[in-house]
């Protein structure tokens, strides 16, 4: 069941797993999604940790205070702090996925007082030039502009056409992920891509070196580009382990929960981490 918590003008949706006695998981979608994509995982982890699932802006049933700048990742990363504190949260593991994986480093780099671990799936730490970040920029406006003037059913045709979702595509679960991507609305998820997109965000990798939480980068080894900056995150941060999932693509936590959700476990409770 999707709850409502308001803090300073994001009034979140969320759902939870588990007693809420026990080590905090807070789940961060990426774009297009829901945070109850993460449910299957949640469900399965609900005996060692309290699983959160939070819909981000622009996303679900969260709604934002009209404001130029609430969408963007500084604005998100500190809502979410915020709303770990108003559910009496003093730290909590992360996983993410793609977009929340970025938000999620971009967590472990600017609050890691609040963070034990992080774990993140077909996640980057951005763009590392200027040029690289303007041209993604003007990508993604033309993206925003094609989904409010076409509408999501077109939209969401084209976006899983890309590559990287080919596996999924064949995934028996494939319809119910198109059937919660549409519970979206354009105009929310067109600002999302224009202040939280891969473009819009400051880049993390100069952070990479020195990042103190331990972070599990999760990727499907079918998931060529993201098995490349991954491999290379892993190479500059030494907090950080990599690992690839067999006969998966991009969306692995969706394509093969189980092996996933056991890599989640493993890492948080190792060496008494967390459970």
């Amino acid at each position: 069941m999707t709850r409502a918590i308001e803090v300073d003008g994001y009034r979140f949706g969320w759902r939870c797993h588990g007693d809420p006695g026990r080590p905090a998981i807070l789940f961060l979608h990426g774009f297009l999604g829901v945070g109850d994509e993460f449910d299957a995982l949640a469900a399965g982890l609900a005996d060692a940790f309290y699983c959160i699932g939070v819909d981000l802006p622009g996303h679900g049933a969260t709604r934002v205070d009209d404001g130029p700048n609430r969408y963007r990742m500084a604005e998100t990363a500190e809502a979410l702090t915020r709303l770990l504190a108003a559910l009496d949260i003093t730290e909590a593991a992360l996983v993410g996925y793609s977009m929340g994986g970025r938000l999620a480093l971009y967590l472990a780099v600017h609050f890691p007082a609040i963070l034990g671990r992080a774990v993140l799936i077909a996640a980057s730490p951005g763009l590392e030039t200027p040029a690289e970040q303007a041209a993604r920029r003007a990508h993604d406006r033309r993206l925003a502009e094609a989904l409010e003037r076409d509408g999501l059913g077109p939209f969401l045709a084209r976006w899983y056409d890309q590559p990287l979702f080919a596996t999924l595509k064949a995934h028996p679960v494939f319809p119910q992920v198109l059937a919660r991507r549409r519970r979206n609305a354009p105009a929310g998820l067109a600002r999302s891509l224009l202040q939280l997109g891969t473009g819009a965000q400051p880049s993390l990798w100069p952070h990479l070196a020195t990042i103190q939480v331990p972070l599990q980068l999760l990727v499907g080894a079918q998931d060529a580009k993201f098995v490349a900056i991954n491999a290379e995150m892993a190479a500059r941060c030494p907090t950080a382990r990599f690992v690839a999932i067999p006969g998966c693509g991009h969306a692995v936590h969706l394509e093969a929960p189980d092996q996933v959700g056991a890599q989640i476990r493993d890492f948080l409770q190792e060496d008494g981490a967390a459970g």
